[in-house]
């Protein structure tokens, strides 16, 4: 049993995850661009995880899309992404970014890839900057 720590971006929320990550999905799909403000969406997916809020879970909201089962999970003090349960109420869906112990998965899979950005090919050809360049 693997046990992740995360964070939001300003730190107000803080939680432990005791379970295994079964899968690492890039979602494409138009809401995950428009959540994530880039080319997807990075989640994990651990169906017999359970979360523990070290603090801060008085600061954590979900927002579900009317009529879908699109759904996230953040903190309304930054903004930052956090863990909910899926839509089926089983699983946990886990935003990679906000995990502050090291992901052990690789991506499972691209998913939704028809709605894939028209920018979003390539995109290994493009130069690399370890920082902002000047």
């Amino acid at each position: 049993m693997t046990l992740h720590k995360g964070s939001c971006l300003c730190g107000a929320v803080a939680f432990t995850i005791k379970g295994d990550l079964q899968a690492f999905f890039l979602c494409h799909c138009s809401r995950c661009r428009k959540v994530s403000g880039s080319a997807h969406a990075a989640n994990l997916f651990a169906p017999d995880a359970t979360i523990t809020w070290e603090s801060g879970e008085k600061n954590a909201r979900i927002y579900s899309h009317p009529e879908t089962r699109f759904g996230r999970s953040f903190c309304c003090e930054c903004g930052g992404a956090l863990p909910r349960k899926a839509a089926d109420g089983k699983s946990l869906v886990i935003p990679a970014g906000c995990l502050d112990t090291p992901v052990e998965i690789n991506p499972t899979a691209h998913i939704f890839t028809a709605s894939r950005a028209n920018w979003d090919h390539d995109l290994e050809t493009v130069p690399m900057y370890d920082e902002l360049p000047k």
